[in-house]
């Protein structure tokens, strides 16, 4: 692909973010933000600043992607997933780093006023976060390339952001709101799922040993389906023993989509899995939209 495939730098830009992952960002915050509304404690500027800095960190994660990926060689010319910027030459390596430079300092503005709102904790986690973006994929030690990108994911993009989110509006947690954490980390690890099931042989021929290229092929195709699995079950888990009434079990409305992954995941391969990338993160949006309704309906 070359830079006349698109119309401009902002189309460029956009690519290199991938506004399709993004769901992934959004979603949790949706569910802390309906936690805190839900015990009556919803607060709009620190839910806004909670929003933009999962975004900012999502991009983050991603920009910190293209970039170590090309310098250490893992997305070549048979990548099968959509162009990355940088292999594709439309930026260069130093224009990516710079925008992954002012992607981590936004978020760490944006922290600075969820410090002043929640203190402490909130330092701890927004540091740990901003080195984990970096930590990723780069550094001495990757995570993704030691089999912890899918821990690291259900971490930051579930248990944290959840948490974190209602506990700017709160100031405390409940362990409900720990536990409509769950499954919001185990839909946005299996987005993750789907992306390395994808890529296995090529991260492997890379020395790229994501959870994915250890599990294998047949393993990481069980652990999408027990992520979509667990994720379902806590819902009914919290209906069944009385903690919310039946609207929370409205994410199961989405179950139907969430089979028909379960079933093109099971037998897709290579490129095909592009698409169900992006659908596995349209599920998640959509369970915790459904999510988020339940929680404040069953308040």
């Amino acid at each position: 692909m070359t830079f006349t495939a698109h119309k401009g730098p902002f189309q460029t830009w956009l690519l290199a973010i991938r506004p399709r992952t993004l769901p992934a960002a959004v979603s949790p915050v949706f569910v802390g933000t309906a936690a805190a509304g839900a015990d009556g404690g919803f607060r709009f500027f620190p839910a806004l600043a909670a929003l933009l800095g999962a975004l900012l960190l999502q991009i983050g994660v991603n920009l910190a992607n293209d970039y170590f990926d090309y310098v250490k060689g893992v997305d070549t010319a048979d990548r099968l997933g959509p162009p990355r910027v940088t292999q594709s030459g439309l930026l260069s390596p130093g224009s990516v780093r710079v925008g992954l430079m002012v992607t981590v300092s936004l978020a760490l503005v944006v922290g600075v006023y969820l410090m002043m709102v929640g203190g402490w904790p909130i330092v701890a986690v927004g540091l740990a976060a901003v080195l984990s973006v970096v930590g990723y994929s780069g550094g001495p030690y990757p995570l993704a390339s030691h089999g912890l990108g899918d821990l690291f994911v259900f971490i930051f993009f579930g248990l944290v952001a959840v948490c974190g989110t209602y506990y700017v509006q709160i100031l405390r947690l409940t362990p409900l709101v720990v536990i409509v954490a769950i499954p919001e980390g185990l839909l946005i690890t299996a987005i993750l799922v789907v992306n390395n099931l994808r890529d296995i042989d090529t991260d492997r021929l890379a020395g790229k040993n994501t959870l994915a290229v250890r599990l294998g092929s047949r393993g990481t195709r069980v652990e999408y389906m027990l992520l979509l699995l667990g994720a379902y079950s806590v819902p009914m888990a919290l209906w069944s023993v009385g903690v919310r009434s039946g609207w929370v079990l409205l994410p199961l409305l989405s179950a139907p989509l969430a089979l028909r992954m379960v079933h093109v995941v099971r037998r897709g391969e290579g490129r095909s899995l592009n698409e169900v990338l992006a659908q596995t993160a349209m599920m998640v949006l959509l369970f915790s939209v459904l999510l988020s309704l339940g929680l404040v309906l069953s308040a």
